[in-house]
């Protein structure tokens, strides 16, 4: 029989890998990957909200590698492991033994599973508990609909193990199915096909038939309506925020269509968005099919809709090609951050795009300062240290910046080859930083010479900081901004007389970051009452004037920023302003909110802030 021309394309594609393939070493996983894959996933779990666990089990089926391998070891964190079984080459199914060793602090806990013989399936019947990690259950008072309690998973970048036994590294893919038992009146959802999700009965089934690493497994479930966008999107949100997110993020489906033409096209089906309670820690999270978002960017006027276009990237750079260990993260951000930047270029115009660049540039050499200068480096080494801490924005915007470089160097119509390749070459593949550049060096670096040398490539990958010749954005309507700050600053213009009328978030942004860290009080008043500020609706902009005003000692906004810590978990919009209130005094008062808030924060938020109090 012929070949179809997709076929061949993917055969190509696999090829193209396997030259580049250099083997992964991650240090953050138990798994014994080069005895043992996992190729598929069947879920079967309850739901409890009243013990605040899932109860259940995992069925792995099982390739092997190796013909003398007898053992299958997971990865697992503070779950309660009650039997396992196998099936045998005969199709029976007997009892396995396992052991479960002692805690490591990151890890997790090594679950080492022995057969007589080479098993084909294999079932974990487990239970989570409330502690875990990668899971947030939250009471009725704790959302917006106040009548129906809440769960939802964080996964990356190593907490599937707290509610999955798995083997969970990013350098192994699976496919899963599930079947989930909530309450009749919670709706269950996952990073998979959610049809089955569609009718609330409390019994549901779904399929994720394309691999994906474990960390990307995604379980959400509460009073959740749904409502369509357009024919390959819609969003799951309890009723309180289903309208506005739906409005809110209505250009979902003109991002997608953008993206196929310029990066190939979409490979996921339908792209649903979970609108999550405001104690979800992140932005977004990019789990295929149903990216999980938070509250905090339902602004009411498209503005913050740049989330979107990041997590709808990582369908590309992240879902489709990712990176084999944490410490190639950059791959998956920089490459993401790069193509979000031109999603929002695309649908949005380029002045928009490039505001964009040019704030989160700003938002990087202000870190530069503050890190260890080995964590600057884009290829990170993490040395035994928990994989969270690979996220800054250094993965993110110096990742972008590289890409940026590249782009200039060789232009948009070469650089748009070589990404577009680079997807397609290693789709449904895991990538070391090794491998990517071998890729680079003989697709575009050789390809073209004279433009960029190896060493410029080895100094952006592994050489800390910034490089000399680092792109540096700049907007004309920051600089416009710029002299209209300094005209009220410096030349006795009035405020009322400021553009800001007019300006977008953007601009607001880049007005108050920008501002003195040494206003007096009087200026800090005159822009208060001018703006109302403390009290605004968009938690960016918001954000920004509380660091403003707890470095300038403005004191009024506490009430404010008190509402602002306890009301949401977003981990970008609290940390910092914990760290000031703690490094200007404050340290007393940020503590006795942080433990009235606490109980709403996930516990990645919580880790993070009783490790800073605990100073």
């Amino acid at each position: 029989m012929k070949s179809s021309p997709f076929k061949i394309s993917l055969l190509c594609a696999s090829l193209s890998a396997q030259a580049y393939a250099i083997a992964a070493i991650d240090e953050h996983t138990y798994a014994n990957l080069d005895e043992v894959v996992s190729t598929h996933l069947y879920l079967d779990l309850n739901v409890d909200f009243a013990d605040k666990e899932l109860e259940g089990f995992v069925e792995h089926t099982l390739a092997w590698k190796k013909k003398q391998a007898r053992s299958l070891v997971l990865d697992t964190r503070d779950l309660t492991i009650h039997r396992v079984i196998y099936e045998t080459a005969e199709g029976t199914w007997k009892a396995a033994k396992f052991t479960l060793a002692d805690r490591d602090d990151v890890k997790g806990s090594k679950l080492t599973i022995t057969f007589q013989n080479q098993a084909k399936r294999v079932r974990v019947y487990y239970n989570s508990r409330p502690e875990a990690s990668g899971l947030q259950w939250l009471t009725p008072e704790q959302t917006a609909s106040k009548s129906h309690p809440f769960m939802y998973s964080q996964s990356q970048a190593i907490h599937a193990r707290s509610w999955i036994p798995v083997q969970d590294s990013p350098a192994m893919r699976v496919t899963y199915q599930a079947r989930v038992q909530t309450p009749k009146e919670v709706r269950a959802v996952m990073s998979a096909d959610n049809t089955g999700a569609i009718i609330r009965d409390g019994d549901y089934h779904f399929d994720m038939p394309q691999a994906i690493p474990p960390y990307l497994i995604a379980i959400g479930a509460g009073n959740l309506d749904y409502k369509e966008m357009s024919h390959q999107t819609a969003i799951f949100a309890e009723q309180q925020i289903l309208d506005a997110s739906v409005w809110e993020f209505a250009d979902t489906q003109a991002m997608i269509d953008k993206t196929s033409k310029m990066y190939g096209e979409y490979a996921w089906g339908r792209y649903d968005l979970l609108m999550l309670p405001p104690s979800f820690p992140f932005g977004g999270m990019e789990n295929p099919r149903l990216s999980f978002i938070t509250p905090t960017v339902v602004a009411g006027d498209r503005s913050l809709v740049n989330l979107i276009a990041h997590e709808l990237a990582h369908s590309w750079s992240g879902n489709l090609v990712t990176n084999a260990t944490w410490e190639d993260l950059w791959l998956n951000e920089g490459f993401t951050s790069y193509v979000e930047n031109r999603i929002m270029e695309e649908v949005f115009g380029r002045e928009r795009a490039v505001m964009e660049q040019a704030l989160d540039t700003a938002g990087l050499k202000a870190l530069l300062t503050q890190i260890s200068e080995p964590d600057t480096r884009l290829n990170l080494k993490l040395n035994g240290r928990d994989p969270d801490d690979a996220f800054s924005s250094v993965p993110y915007t110096k990742g972008q910046l590289f890409l940026i470089y590249l782009e200039e160097k060789y232009g948009r119509e070469k650089f748009d080859a070589f990404v577009k390749s680079y997807f397609k070459a290693f789709s449904f593949k895991s990538v070391t930083t090794a491998e990517f550049e071998r890729y680079l060096a003989d697709n575009l670096i050789n390809k073209y010479p004279g433009i960029v040398s190896p060493e410029k490539v080895t100094e952006w990958i592994h050489a800390p900081g910034l490089p000399a010749d680092a792109p540096n954005p700049t907007s004309d309507v920051f600089d416009k901004v710029d002299a209209e700050t300094k005209a009220w600053l410096t030349a006795g213009k009035a405020i009322a007389e400021l553009p800001s009328a007019q300006w977008t978030v953007h601009e607001w942004l880049h007005f108050i970051n920008n501002l003195p860290r040494d206003l007096n009080q009087e200026r800090m008043v005159e822009l208060d009452k001018a703006f109302n500020l403390t009290d605004s609706t968009n938690a960016e902009i918001a954000f920004a004037w509380y660091m403003l005003a707890i470095g300038n000692g403005y004191e009024a906004i506490y009430p404010a920023v008190e509402k602002h810590l306890t009301g949401i978990g977003r981990r970008k919009l609290i940390v910092p302003i914990y760290k000031s209130l703690i490094s200007h005094g404050k340290k007393a008062w940020a503590e006795k909110v942080y433990l009235n808030a606490r109980p709403s924060y996930h516990p990645l938020a919580q880790g993070t802030m009783d490790d800073m109090f605990a100073q």
